[in-house]
């Protein structure tokens, strides 16, 4: 057996592989090999930085202590759940593929034989494969009906790598966990897919104030400094009870009340109908100036240094 070294371990394992038939396990095998040299490949890993052995629903992945785990990890988190999509895009129910990924570390030896394929033996390496087959991430994967993959990485790898917050590998995205084994409870942590969403809530939407209108430019003629508001038309006479026979007023044939008199300084603003006077219906009498019936009149203060 040659001496154990260090390496990074990366385990995957396709979801429900059992219950396939073999046509669709052979294109899932193909499928996922070619998953891995693209994701290996965007890392860039190259070939004689990896072992790699087939475990038929998976693959063992060990990979050179030089290579970088952070731009592995950015590979495995962006790079594989891509493949994956747009494998399961275009392939049948009975062929989509979802993953189940650790990402580890430690010390692996490997003790060929002749005739023979595999033989790797080390500690580190076992808990890392019964991490992959532990419930909690199976559940997790199960619980992700919209993601294509899951990914948990072990406790040294959190701590040597993934807290320190490295370009593209956000720490608050992976929560801690704790898988139970056959010999024990291992320590993990799984990455929890897309970034939450941190847009801010709408604020309760206050009563909108009431709208003040903007003021009416003044633009009509200055209004008279005296109105006279007799009703009628101007320019028609006044006209007199006496002269048809009816009985005058008290105080006189043609004694009428004046009626209101409205006298304006300054710039007045009149809102409405404005009407001087006695009327009867919409005629009769007699007014002098002008009548602002609705809108908005502007008087303008004399400029020939008269006040009425």
């Amino acid at each position: 057996m040659r001496e154990p070294v260090n390496r990074t371990i990366l385990l995957l394992d396709i979801e429900r592989f059992s219950r396939r038939d073999d046509v669709v396990q052979a294109v899932l095998r193909r499928t996922l090999n070619g998953i891995v040299d693209r994701t290996l490949e965007a890392a860039g890993v190259e070939a004689t930085q990896q072992y790699r052995e087939d475990r038929g629903d998976g693959l063992i992945v060990l990979l050179s202590g030089d290579v970088a785990k952070t731009v592995l990890l950015r590979s495995l988190l962006t790079t594989t759940p891509e493949l994956l999509h747009e494998h399961n895009l275009i392939a049948s129910d009975s062929a989509q593929m979802r993953l189940r990924i650790v990402l580890a570390v430690g010390e692996v030896a490997h003790d060929p034989h002749a005739g023979t394929t595999g033989g790797l033996v080390g500690h580190d390496l076992n808990q890392a494969c019964r991490l992959l087959d532990a419930d909690v991430l199976r559940s997790a994967l199960a619980a992700r009906a919209d993601e294509h993959c899951v990914l948990a990485v072990s406790a040294p790898v959190y701590e040597g790598v993934v807290r320190h917050g490295h370009r593209g590998v956000r720490p608050e995205l992976f929560r801690p966990t704790d898988a139970t084994v056959k010999d024990g409870v291992l320590s993990a942590w799984i990455h929890q897919g897309a970034a939450p969403d941190r847009t801010p809530a709408p604020a309760t939407a206050a009563a909108a104030p009431a709208t003040v209108p903007a003021p009416v430019p003044a633009t009509a003629a200055p209004v008279p400094a005296t109105a006279a508001p007799v009703p009628g038309t101007a320019g028609d006479p006044v006209p007199d009870p006496a002269a048809n026979g009816a009985p005058a007023p008290a105080g006189g044939p043609s004694e009428r009340s004046a009626g209101p008199v409205f006298h304006f300084h300054g710039a007045p603003v009149i809102h409405g109908s404005l009407v001087g006077g006695d009327q009867t219906g919409v005629s009769g009498g007699e007014v002098g100036g002008d009548v602002v019936l609705g809108g908005t009149r502007t008087g303008h203060a004399p400029t020939d240094g008269s006040r009425s």
